[in-house]
């Protein structure tokens, strides 16, 4: 068999073989492995049987990237429900301390406006 170095050599060899009166059910298996490779910029090795494994195994990769993805994912939420009650205890140790000091600026204000009203 010819090597193939892209979709035009897999069109030839359609051609060639319905010439023969023959059809090849892997031609368009491998067509469609080699548009992939296209897009994704991966070199053919030149046979089917290659390109088939090569595919493969680059499906598994992904499938396990995206695994490991969701993996990641959920230890990121998991990290973050753990984390949101100390963020909201932090949050509210500094609201109740922002509201004595405005609550004690308040009262020393008012105390300051009582003393100078009591003095006109």
């Amino acid at each position: 068999m010819a090597r193939v170095n892209g979709i035009d050599d897999i069109d030839e060899l359609k051609k060639a073989a319905g010439a023969q009166g023959a059809s090849v059910a892997d031609y368009n298996k491998w067509e469609e492995i080699l548009k992939d490779f296209e897009e994704l910029g991966v070199q053919s090795t030149g046979s089917y049987q290659g390109d088939l494994s090569l595919h493969n195994q680059m499906k598994i990769e992904a499938e396990q990237y995206a695994e490991d993805m969701k993996v990641e994912q959920a230890k990121e939420v998991q990290q973050t429900q753990q984390q949101q009650p100390e963020n909201m205890v932090k949050s509210d140790n500094e609201q109740a301390l922002k509201a004595t000091v405005a609550n004690g600026v308040s009262s020393d204000i008012m105390a300051n406006y009582m003393k100078v009203f009591h003095m006109i």
